[in-house]
């Protein structure tokens, strides 16, 4: 899908439901149909969520922008994460719900603003946008972890994401998901998790540790180890129990199904 499909349909939708709910107009057409881009609109969704007397709706709305405008990277990751939500998630049924309700479409997206900003050495305020989406989407990522595209974070509550983690594209992560250190030394003390990997809810990831291409960690799991590609590890620890399906990330199967054994447990 195009970047102006996206924001085409994002569009239909919301004079669609207008329409229907007249309720709802004044909310849709200040969100998203009053502006050009999904960009602007995202830029004003979140400094909504964000602002507060402090620091303002509308000084946190021109900072999105400039983030967005100066950074076109952060546009197309927003568009593969909202198509993944589509995809993979089965309670929405297009484009607007999770733009306008999804608090982990829009804390992902306020950690993206977050993490640019981060990279552009102003860290105080990147920190200051970490602990607000903390606080109103209970969801928490430091704005120096390295997030891919195409991520899905489903319900999103309690998600924790350490300083040092890094997640690669096309990642589902579940609510309760921990990707957090061990001890207190600094430095690299947070997972890796490769493309394509889904991690069931309440599962806590510590250490400096690899998660394996289109692994899958099972619920209530805690993995201390680094997990083999294309393997499904279960249990507290975390132990491996057979092979993933083919795309753990994408199908969203979360029942134990061993799809066949692993050579270490065939021995």
């Amino acid at each position: 899908m195009s970047a102006d499909l996206v924001w085409t349909t994002l569009r239909a939708e919301a004079q669609a439901a207008a329409v229907k709910e007249p309720v709802l107009s004044g909310l849709l057409h200040e969100s998203i149909l009053h502006y050009g881009s999904l960009e602007c609109a995202l830029a004003y969704r979140i400094s909504r969520k964000l602002g507060h007397d402090v620091v303002s709706e509308p000084s946190l709305q021109e900072l999105f922008e400039e983030a967005f405008a100066g950074n076109p990277v952060i546009g197309a990751q927003v568009r593969e994460d909202i198509q993944a939500i589509h995809e993979r998630d089965p309670a929405s049924r297009g484009f607007l719900s999770p733009f306008l309700y999804f608090k982990g479409f829009q804390a992902l997206t306020a950690y993206r603003l977050a993490h640019h900003l981060w990279n552009q050495d102003r860290h105080e305020i990147a920190l200051h946008l970490q602990s607000s989406i903390s606080e109103v989407c209970g969801v928490d990522i430091h704005p120096a972890a390295q997030i891919g595209a195409g991520i899905l974070f489903d319900h999103a509550t309690s998600i924790v994401i350490g300083e040092t983690a890094v997640v690669e594209d096309h990642v589902s992560i579940l609510h309760e998901v921990t990707l957090g250190g061990t001890g207190k030394a600094r430095g690299r003390r947070h997972p890796h998790v490769c493309r394509g990997v889904l991690i069931g809810a309440g599962a806590k990831l510590l250490g400096d540790i690899k998660i394996g291409e289109c692994a899958k960690i099972g619920a209530g799991s805690v993995v201390l180890e680094d997990v083999n590609a294309h393997t499904t590890v279960v249990g507290v620890p975390a132990r491996e129990v057979g092979l993933a399906p083919e795309d753990p990330a994408g199908c969203m199967e979360h029942a134990l199904k061993v799809y066949a054994q692993s050579a270490s447990l065939e021995r």
